[in-house]
């Protein structure tokens, strides 16, 4: 049996439709197709049940589904195993949309230019998600925000960076208060839902500030061109760079002590990759923390 076959399957069902899994995939969607029926074949059982552009996994399909993510894990543990005289094999890295954009690319290159038998598998989602990958050994690693929570003692975690909160305003504003601009101005809010976006939410609470909402969205670039069009001002970390290009924004320090947005490695201590684990939190700390503070 195709391990490749099976790990279409786990795509197709993660993904919810052929064609999404062919684009994750890098293949077509008919090759998704003929794959999953020469795995039923083999297997002598539906496990898609079509309907139109979308699919469900059928009721053998979901009997099979965590065994083929365990042996399709297991497969790809055989080259860490095989090679633990050397830094090869995958690494299994998660990341959230400010790391994955900010911080990883460079932590990288310093570590495939360091060891480049190493291959990196990124998945990119929001830091709750990836707390639980991790957890459950999906992930062997993930660069996330600093969870509002314990951690389980499975695993570990390392703090790289902190950002405090600003108050972003049009660059006009730039000598205003920032207190003064939260209150009057309208406020393009980083979403609550978020653990950045509470962080903000609080400070506003303590300082006894009752803003104007205007918008509230979860996607600091698009905050920062909305106040750059004149939409109004932001309260949000100050995450790491790159930014859009050409905003005429002003990043005001707050008067007041804030919670600053805390972002780190949380890895499993049960991985059998924790060399590569390692060697990227060498190259993490290498790179990150001589900017702290």
């Amino acid at each position: 049996m195709e391990t490749q076959f099976l790990n279409t399957f786990v795509t197709v069902v993660d993904r919810g439709s052929m064609a999404a899994a062919a684009r994750s995939l890098h293949i077509t969607p008919a090759a998704v197709a003929q794959q999953i029926r020469t795995l039923e074949r083999e297997l002598g059982v539906p496990l898609i049940a079509r309907a139109g552009r979308t699919v469900s996994v059928t009721e053998e399909g979901t009997r099979i589904l965590q065994r083929a993510r365990d042996l399709l894990r297991g497969v790809a543990d055989l080259r860490s195993v095989a090679n633990e005289s050397g830094m090869a094999g995958e690494l299994r890295l998660g990341a959230c949309p400010t790391a994955l954009g900010g911080l990883l690319p460079d932590i990288l290159a310093r570590m495939v230019a360091k060891f480049p038998e190493i291959n990196v598998f990124i998945k990119p989602g929001y830091s709750a998600d990836l707390y639980g990958a991790v957890e459950s050994g999906d992930l062997d690693a993930a660069m996330v925000l600093q969870a509002p929570f314990a951690l389980p003692k499975t695993c570990d975690w390392q703090l790289l960076r902190e950002e405090p909160l600003v108050v972003l305003a049009p660059a006009r504003l730039a000598g205003a208060d920032p207190h003064q601009l939260l209150r009057e101005q309208p406020l393009v809010r980083y979403d609550r839902h978020e653990w950045g976006g509470r962080q903000a939410d609080e400070y506003l609470r303590r300082a006894g500030i009752v803003p104007r909402e205007r918008f509230e969205l979860n996607a600091l670039n698009a905050i920062a061109v909305m106040v750059d069009r004149g939409l109004g001002v932001s309260l949000v970390p100050d995450w790491a760079r790159p930014w859009p290009e050409g905003l005429a924004v002003a990043r005001l320090p707050l008067p007041e002590p804030s919670e600053p947005r805390r972002i780190g490695l949380v890895w499993s201590r049960a991985s059998v990759r924790l060399r590569q684990v390692n060697a990227l939190l060498e190259e993490s700390r290498a790179e990150l923390l001589p900017r702290r503070g």
